[in-house]
């Protein structure tokens, strides 16, 4: 009626066949997959429920009890090391176990282990419960229970021991004594004139 070709009503015309608007040739929209893959289950997928059970501590009879708050000397929270290629000066305070591979010339408080490695070296004092001397020592050293002095390991100064380990190859120049021993009374040290 008002200008309409029954050609193109039906797409084919003297023009070729009937062009639409690009948008309308767009592909239909993707429907999601509506089939349930085999074995997969629609549930979401949550961790299973574990209690927290507590540890009881054993009581091992003639095995030593730590108080609560004591640190265990196997965790690296506890222990410092100082590097071979460090060298390290000063004052070292509440550390439960030094390794010294490198260079150390500090005094050593509030330790339970200095331990000095084949290359390290240690000058100053220190008052642990064990040392365990492979590399050299210089200065005053305290070990309140053992002093094990590894082959190649040297020590020049004062020396206090508990017991005392000395490998073939060890070495100990300077003062030297037991810790009964060493212990005099204080009026022996007073000299009347």
């Amino acid at each position: 009626m008002f200008g309409k070709d029954k050609e193109n009503e039906t797409g084919d015309g003297p023009r070729g066949p009937k062009t639409s608007d690009p948008a309308d040739m767009a592909a239909p929209p993707l429907k999601p997959f509506s089939r349930k893959a085999a074995g997969v289950s629609s549930k979401p997928t949550s961790t299973p429920f574990r209690a927290e059970i507590p540890r009881r501590v054993l009581d091992i009879p003639g095995s030593q009890r730590r108080p609560a708050g004591a640190m265990a000397l196997d965790d690296d929270a506890n222990r410092l090391t100082v590097g071979r290629n460090i060298c390290l000066s000063g004052e070292i305070s509440a550390c439960q176990k030094l390794v010294v591979e490198g260079q150390v010339e500090a005094q050593l408080t509030d330790a339970l282990v200095i331990e000095v490695s084949p290359s390290g070296y240690f000058r100053g004092t220190a008052e642990v419960d064990e040392a365990d001397i492979s590399g050299r020592f210089e200065g005053t050293l305290i070990a309140r229970q053992k002093l094990t002095i590894r082959k190649g390991g040297r020590i020049d100064g004062s020396v206090r021991y508990g017991r005392i380990v000395i490998e073939s190859g060890g070495e100990i120049s300077g003062d030297m004594a037991a810790l009964d021993d060493a212990k005099e009374p204080a009026d022996a040290s007073v000299t009347d004139c």
